[in-house]
Order: C-alpha cells, then structure tokens, then sequence
C-alpha cells in the first residue's frame, strides 16, 4: 500500500493515468471529481466558479488528511497539478511508500487539449505549470496516452 501523488500540467491524462493504475477500494482524490460530485447535474466540467473552487479545496484538503491515515491498508491515489512545497513536505514525510508521477505529455500536446476541450482561462494554469523550474528540469516519469 502506498501514496501516489500524481502531478502534470492541465489536460495531461493525470486522471486518465490514475484510472488505469487504480484498483476497486484505492482512494482517489481529484479535485475535479470532487467539484463535479459537488455541483448540480449539468455543470460544465472544469469550469469551476469561485465558491465551488472554495469549497471543493476545502474538501479535497480534508479528503487527503484523513486519506494519508490510511495509506498502510490501501492505496491513495492524489491529483496535485502543482504541490506547494508545503504540500510536497507533507507527503514525503508520510510514514508510507510515496510515488511521485509527473505526467506530461508536452507542452504542444496539452495546449492543443486545453484549446480542444477545457475553458480557456486552463492555458494559463498550464503555462505557469511550464514555466516552474523543478517541472521543466526533471523527465517525464510517465506520459499520457495521445489522445
């Protein structure tokens, strides 16, 4: 059992990657599936307003407290685009095995998926996501499938 912290630019398959690693009873804690279980059926996907973003940090913050109690009896799985480095603190000194996944496919990959099917204001995420430094100089661990 272990802590899987999955990390990468928006539209880069990080959901796409945990949902073909993670198995029946793996905690998975993704902020956009917590936003979309938290709105009204019909809302647009990854459009989230400021009081639904408010509210969906504040539970995904508690998801991952309570999550990281459990890492000794099943896998957590955790979306975190851009760890503060307070956040990445906090989950390498979780007593547990941590994996730390970037997912990045390319910069021309995830802006041409961020055009194609995400609101606009994600290319600028995904660009402040390129320009910090520890993203551009490590490898990709893993890359996405081309979609």
């Amino acid at each position: 059992m272990g802590l899987w912290v999955v990390t990468g630019p928006p539209a880069s398959g990080k959901s796409t990657w945990v949902r073909n690693q993670a198995k029946p009873g793996d905690i998975v804690i993704d902020y956009d599936l917590l936003a979309t279980a938290l709105t009204a059926p019909g809302a647009v996907s990854h459009d989230h307003r400021k009081t639904l973003r408010h509210i969906t940090s504040r539970a995904r913050a508690a998801a991952i407290t309570e999550a990281l109690k459990h890492t000794d009896r099943v896998d957590v799985y955790v979306i975190h685009s851009q760890p503060s480095t307070e956040a990445v603190r906090r989950y390498t000194e979780h007593q547990t095995d941590l994996h730390l996944i970037v997912v990045d496919p390319g910069r021309d990959v995830v802006m041409r998926r961020i055009a194609e099917q995400r609101p606009p204001q994600m290319r600028a995420v995904a660009e402040r996501w390129y320009s910090n430094a520890h993203h551009t100089e490590q490898p990709a661990l893993r890359s996405s499938r081309r979609w």
